[in-house]
């Protein structure tokens, strides 16, 4: 009998959820906020080059996009730096960003520099052009300009005045770059750029508190799922032991009264129903069909006991064969039947389970024309009508209805729940 009760392989062992794994941003997602960044700055800068009418704008343009090519290059660097701080607090993660985008803004700065430099030298060389001006650098790269300058000539012997003379001389506008202007000039293109890279790092940070967020939805929900699962689990638990208890005390019955063949045929009935209610997991549903195939195994059993007085009568509509139940919900319901209507009287007891579909919800009902409601359950429900009650509330929530009580000739349990049916059965159902 141990083998009934725990058949190898009749139930896969429980899931628990998953442990805690860090949680990151996509690359896929983090390049792609990159590239808006950066696309949106080249953007920018070129519109205001336009508005403001800078000469030389194709061979900007080219080097603006090198720039913000570069630029997303060291983005990625920056955020390999800061993907380390992805399970750090906030403010550790807010100085991450502040320290490291600083030598980044740095490097894009020069690089930014370096492929501007010539065009400052074109630059000067078309002003002069369009104003006429001689402009060129020294030696020492002082950037001159020369202008006209009137000197008066010493004056001749007779002659009171000297000559008016308009001669060239080279005038200093701009002082050779030192290294401090070097720096300066550095300095300010890298505040742009850090600045620029401190918005993609919020921007990072946003991204990966969401994706933590909705992680932490996941682990809880897989952790109600595994605590819904306990509950179910455990209120399927208590129908089987229920059930074996009274299916051995009618065996012992029979063994005890001499009616070895009948107690043989109980036996292997009994075996049938459990490896048939066994081999579901506890907390899946199943199709209708199954279930009542299940409880026609058990009043099977029952009539061993009770072969005069027990009828048995099951309506299931074809087309509601498929629809999904939890696993031995009826069994209570039937077994109620058996024990306050079958056993209670002498003469012929009709159980009727039935199956209908109403304004798409799935009402099942499991009657009996016996006497009635015993006294004990005039007050509430009984601990099978509790755990049906229960584990229905417990798998649909409060979308249910579940009524258990006495009508005239007899007593009868309604369930109603919503119809769910697989989808290979839905498609077949509209054909």
């Amino acid at each position: 009998m141990a083998s009934l009760l725990n058949p190898v392989g009749a139930e896969s062992a429980p899931k628990t959820p998953a442990r805690k794994e860090p949680v990151s941003v996509p690359f896929r997602t983090v390049l792609v906020s990159m590239i808006v960044l950066w696309a949106t700055y080249f953007v920018l800068i070129t519109a205001r080059s336009l508005v403001m009418d800078f000469d030389f704008q194709f061979e900007m343009a080219w080097r603006r996009l090198i720039v913000t090519a570069l630029g997303i290059g060291f983005t990625v660097v920056l955020w390999f730096v800061l993907r380390l701080f992805d399970q750090r607090a906030l403010w550790v993660k807010i100085s991450a960003a502040l320290v490291f985008a600083f030598p980044v803004a740095i490097a894009i700065g020069h690089v930014n520099q370096l492929l501007f430099e010539d065009i400052q030298a074109a630059q000067e060389a078309e002003y002069a052009r369009k104003n006429n001006l001689n402009l060129r650098r020294d030696e020492s790269g002082n950037l001159l300009v020369d202008v006209p300058v009137r000197r008066i000539s010493p004056a001749d012997p007779g002659q009171d005045e000297g000559e008016e003379v308009v001669e060239s001389e080279s005038v200093i506008i701009a002082p050779a770059e030192t290294s401090a202007d070097f720096w300066r000039k550095l300095l300010d293109i890298a505040l742009g750029r850090y600045f620029l890279l401190l918005a993609w790092a919020s921007t990072y940070f946003a991204l990966l508190a969401g994706f933590q967020a909705r992680a932490a939805e996941r682990r809880e929900q897989q952790f109600r799922n595994a605590a819904k699962a306990a509950e179910l689990r455990s209120l399927r638990y208590q129908v089987n032991p229920h059930f074996l208890f009274n299916t051995l005390n009618s065996l012992s019955a029979l063994v005890m009264t001499g009616k070895p063949d009948r107690a043989e045929r109980m036996i292997q009935t009994i075996s049938r129903f459990y490896r048939h209610s066994l081999a579901d997991e506890p907390t899946s549903d199943v199709p209708l069909k199954d279930e009542f195939d299940l409880q026609q195994l058990y009043l099977d059993i029952e009539a061993v006991r009770f072969p005069e007085r027990l009828v048995c009568v099951f309506d299931l509509p074809e087309d509601l064969a498929e629809a999904r139940v939890p696993g031995m919900i009826l069994q209570p319901l039937v077994e109620n039947s058996v024990k306050y209507a079958v056993s209670a009287v002498s003469r012929k007891v009709t159980i009727t389970v039935a199956a209908r579909e109403e304004f798409d919800r799935l009402v099942i009902t499991v009657s009996d024309d016996g006497p009635g409601v015993p006294d004990e359950m005039l007050h509430g429900f009984g601990i099978g009508l509790a755990n049906v009650r229960d584990r229905l509330e417990a798998r649909f929530g409060p979308d249910i209805g579940f009524s258990s009580a006495p009508v005239p000739g007899g007593y009868r349990t309604e369930i109603r729940i919503p119809l769910s049916r697989p989808a290979s059965a839905r498609a077949r159902r509209k054909v």
